[in-house]
């Protein structure tokens, strides 16, 4: 079993808060900027990070910062914004500025068909070094992170019977009782079955097949069913998991010990960018410390340091992260949908 610690794997892999005004940083935030993305108006972000009602809010946060540029978000899961982005590639009119996803495989992709801007957000040096070793300088940064890990439903489990572990999944206690996500359309959801099937062999999703899963596509939609009891078990998102749990749901977030996976959310400016000002101004405030302290605020893992996590967190370094490398990655996951849907079929 491969675990290691968040700088080990990131140096491998390569309640929302008021809006306040934005503290410029002096090589990225100019006038002139603020000036052109307020001509255009408006910004494209397809966004896979966050649930859509987040997402949305982080927009109007935004355009309350920056005011006359208002943020149109699309938000659906990893592998169906990629497909999206792809096509509006293929027929070359463009409609995203700003990509938001949580497979990092995507982007080299990206940059090797020149669809991706050369641009440096000033947020990019204060990263903490361990996200700065998985940029792409110019190209990819982190803007968000999250651990995806074990969540169950506290009405009908009690915490002594509740998995701690990814095979505590397999028993048959839990039969029709699991939720998961679909690693054909979400990215977070791929790189936690490739990370089992690293550590366990692919026999661990035959084993929770005669479990019969509920299987849905996003990686949230494990949280949609354990919240409504439908299910009761299963891997989900840490912060829409804590988004949960400060809302009164009947959601508990646990860290398996057998190690969670990291879903990073790397973000670019896209070469065709029909809105270029607003876009770079977006990123901008994706890699600021006010989009930082509104990502820890909804429970995200923080990629700048002095943030200060909302509790019932684990910071990233006092958790075992399951290892896997952007190779790894950009082989195995279209491997892993096609053995998925082999074993689970759809």
């Amino acid at each position: 079993m491969t675990i290691i610690k968040r700088r080990s794997v990131l140096a491998g892999l390569g309640a929302l808060t008021a809006a306040t005004p934005f503290r410029a940083r002096a090589a990225g935030i100019t006038p002139e900027l603020i000036a052109g993305a307020r001509e255009e108006g408006s910004v494209t972000w397809y966004i896979a990070q966050v649930d859509t009602q987040t997402a949305e809010a982080m927009g109007r946060v935004f355009s309350a910062q920056f005011p006359g540029v208002s943020v149109s978000v699309i938000r659906t899961t990893g592998q169906v914004a990629y497909e999206r982005l792809l096509q509006d590639l293929k027929n070359n009119a463009p409609q995203c500025d700003v990509f938001s996803s949580t497979d990092t495989s995507q982007y080299p992709a990206l940059k090797k068909r020149g669809a991706l801007a050369d641009y440096v957000p000033a947020g990019a040096a204060t990263l903490m070094p361990a996200f700065q070793a998985v940029t792409d300088p110019g190209f990819m940064y982190p803007s968000s992170a999250t651990a995806h890990l074990l969540i169950y439903n506290s009405l009908q489990v009690k915490p002594a019977d509740a998995p701690k572990t990814w095979t505590d999944l397999l028993d048959p206690r839990w039969k029709g009782r699991v939720a998961t996500g679909h690693p054909a359309f979400s990215g977070c959801t791929g790189i936690w079955v490739l990370a089992l099937k690293k550590v366990y062999g692919w026999e661990y999703f035959e084993k929770l097949a005669k479990n019969n899963p509920r299987i849905g596509r996003s990686g949230n939609d494990p949280v949609t069913l354990i919240n409504a009891g439908e299910c009761l078990v299963g891997p989900a998102p840490g912060n829409t998991a804590f988004q949960q749990v400060d809302k009164g749901n009947p959601i508990m977030p646990v860290y398996p010990t057998d190690g969670s996976t990291l879903c990073l959310g790397p973000t670019s400016v896209m070469a065709s960018a029909p809105h270029p000002n607003a876009a770079r101004l977006f990123m901008e405030w994706l890699m600021s410390d006010d989009f930082g302290k509104l990502s820890v605020a909804n429970h995200g893992d923080p990629v700048h340091p002095g943030l200060t996590l909302t509790s019932g967190q684990k910071p990233l370094d006092q958790v075992p992260v399951l290892s896997l490398t952007v190779a790894e990655i950009a082989k195995g996951v279209p491997e892993i949908i096609e053995q998925w849907r082999d074993t689970f079929g759809g």
